[in-house]
């Protein structure tokens, strides 16, 4: 299938987890795909020999997304290769897992700046790189309204993610560029596995999904695909939770 011929996809923080699964899924549409990491070279190579054994053209580019002269640059090295982007996901992550209470500026800064500016700093930096009926898709978690223990930080980067969603949807709307957000439920990625609380957060996810079976990244980028599709031409500046029915019933 390859309905998304002659796209071109950007995914950040690609290498691993939600981001590696996207960029397989939109490579088997037929996108040529932009791998972004930031520590995970290895990975990154392995994804990106994957993605050619697709047939598809692919950029694997290393830089920070909360730096503007790392986007600036990224950005540059796709106009050079591509010319275009049509999909631009937003995916990278950090933060800083500790109580509220514990927390100073420069924790803030991190997580405000590498899970929130960061979407603002991509979309302006891309500017008319971002083609006519375009998607930009943010990532977020449940974190953005509800209080999960060590999360207070990254889950107020989120709430935030998702507000600048509303407006950048706003903005974008005369370019005719869609704005949305895809909200994750617990899944068993590396990412999780700085949690203190991980086994309690993955069982009471199992506990009250409506699914036989647990949440995974795909289940989230199959989400992110059907974003970028025609049909989806009226969904603008939503937030998608994709949690196997968790935050309704946990």
């Amino acid at each position: 299938m390859t309905i998304f011929a002659g796209k071109v996809a950007l995914i950040t923080g690609a290498a691993r987890g939600i981001g590696r699964a996207t960029v397989l899924k939109l490579a088997q549409a037929g996108c040529d795909i932009v791998i972004n990491y930031y520590s995970s070279h290895e990975e990154a190579s392995t994804l990106a020999k994957e993605v050619e054994q697709l047939g598809r053209k692919v950029l694997t580019i290393q830089a920070s997304v909360a730096d503007a002269q790392s986007v600036k640059e990224m950005m540059s090295a796709i106009t050079n290769e591509f010319g275009r982007i049509d999909f631009l996901i937003s995916n990278a992550a950090s933060g800083v897992l500790k109580p509220a209470l514990e927390m100073k500026l420069k924790h803030w800064r991190w997580c405000l700046e590498t899970n929130a500016y960061a979407l603002n700093l991509l979309v302006q930096e891309a500017g008319e790189l971002l083609q006519p009926q375009g998607r930009v898709i943010a990532l977020s978690s449940l974190g953005s309204e509800r209080a999960i223990p060590n999360y207070a930080f990254i889950g107020a980067s989120k709430a935030a993610v998702e507000s600048l969603v509303r407006s950048l949807s706003l903005e974008l709307a005369p370019r005719n560029i869609n704005v949305n957000c895809v909200s994750a439920g617990v899944i068993d990625t590396d990412a999780i596995k700085y949690f203190p609380n991980r086994e309690q957060l993955l069982e009471a996810q199992r506990q009250h999904t409506l699914c036989e079976r647990d949440l995974i990244p795909e289940d989230v980028a199959n989400t992110i695909y059907l974003l970028c599709l025609p049909e989806a031409e009226m969904i603008k500046g939503q937030t998608i939770t994709v949690d196997a029915g968790y935050s309704i019933v946990g």
